[in-house]
């Protein structure tokens, strides 16, 4: 069976789809994955067949805020809405659709994955009459900007002639990595589920030295803000505040912070720029992280104890499932500072309800199909 996956060229829109690409492959199936030229190198680490199609994030802000005036940043928040609503509702749809359809009409692929949030993968497979499913990258959240969103996204579907919401995958079947008792009750109550074990996948490579067969009874605390949100004074009030704890501290600071412009760091502190955090995550013992899908994800599987630092897109509706299932804790705002983060950390590290939350969610994710499983049924969708 010839498979096209596709999603927006970003680690946290692309890597979730990657196991199960990398499962349908491994079963025999012709496999390739489209996304934006810039991010082709990723996929084709995972020895998955690149095609490059669409806009990327910086193109679509570009486009989507040509007639603002000044910084785009800097709107009132009707305003800055009206532009995010633009980028993913109309400007990535309509790249998506002009890259993609012709490929697909060539193609002519049994069935197209489409990530949830790459509406123009699900516009492009129905224009040529291709069957689709969508594939969650986490949990779908209800975000403040969701109305703009939405409101563009039906406007364009619209236009190119499909119907239904991009919340429920348009109606397709929708491969949802998300345990279910954490995921959106709107979601969970309109979609056709199908669930599939998060099982995380990173750019091969090497742990730092001493991850490995290191000695667990000193604590590992894992700090980052993932590959968009780069912070350097929340990097830097969240390793103050871990150093002060009896841990050795991982910090990933992602291509948008300078390892340099963090200065001295104190001795149980390290500094990576990347690590394979999908092999990583088992050696943890504590996450303090910015909310992300994959890392929010990763740290659910792996049954650890979860602060958030939360810094925008769904990061904050993240850490409030997180919360109610028990499982976390977060700063926001004036909040956050070196204190509290010692004093939040300690509690999760401590605090045997918690341990016992993140160990039941673990093993709730850990009975969801796995990639192989559920590969063995995408024929059932063509």
């Amino acid at each position: 069976m010839r498979l096209i996956f596709t999603a927006l060229g970003g680690y946290g829109h692309s890597f979730p789809l990657i196991p199960l690409a990398v499962a349908a492959r491994d079963a025999g199936h012709d496999v390739s994955f489209a996304t934006t030229q810039d991010f082709l190198p990723n996929i084709e680490k995972a020895g998955v067949t690149g095609i490059a199609a669409g806009a990327t994030m910086t193109e679509a802000f570009t486009e989507a805020a040509k007639d603002v005036d000044g910084d785009p940043s800097q709107l009132p928040q009707k305003e800055l809405y009206k532009v995010i609503g633009r980028v993913f509702g109309e400007v990535l749809p309509r790249a998506f659709v002009a890259g993609l359809e012709p490929i697909l009409a060539e193609r002519r692929p049994d069935l197209v994955i489409y990530e949830s949030v790459n509406a123009g993968g699900a516009y492009a497979a129905k224009r040529v009459g291709i069957p689709c499913v969508g594939h969650t990258f986490g949990r779908m959240a209800e975000l403040d900007v969701g109305d703009e969103i939405r409101e563009q996204v039906l406007a364009t579907a619209a236009e190119f002639g499909i119907e239904g919401e991009l919340q429920a995958s348009f109606g397709d079947p929708v491969i949802d990595i998300c345990p279910k008792s954490v995921q959106s009750r709107e979601f969970l109550d309109t979609a056709k589920r199908i669930p599939l074990r998060p099982v995380g996948w990173s750019v091969p490579g090497d742990l730092p030295a001493g991850i490995e067969g290191r000695d667990r009874s000193r604590p590992l605390a894992y700090l980052t803000l993932g590959t968009a949100f780069g912070n350097t004074d929340v990097l830097t009030k969240a390793i103050t505040g871990l150093a002060a704890l009896d841990v050795d501290v991982l910090v990933a600071t992602g291509p948008s912070v300078d390892l340099t412009a963090l200065g001295e760091v104190p001795a149980n502190v390290r500094l990576e720029a990347w690590v394979p955090q999908s092999e990583l995550l088992p050696h943890v013992d504590v996450v303090v992280h910015h909310g992300g899908s994959g890392t929010t994800m990763g740290a659910f599987g792996a049954g650890l104890p979860q602060l958030f630092l939360p810094q925008g897109a769904d990061q904050f509706a993240n850490a409030e499932a997180a919360l109610a299932a028990g499982v976390a804790d977060q700063l926001v705002g004036d909040a956050l500072t070196a204190e509290a983060v010692t004093e939040k950390t300690r509690a999760l590290m401590t605090d045997t309800a918690v341990r016992d939350a993140a160990r039941a969610l673990a093993e709730e994710i850990a009975a969801m199909p796995s990639p192989a499983e559920v590969a063995a049924t995408l024929p059932d969708y063509v």
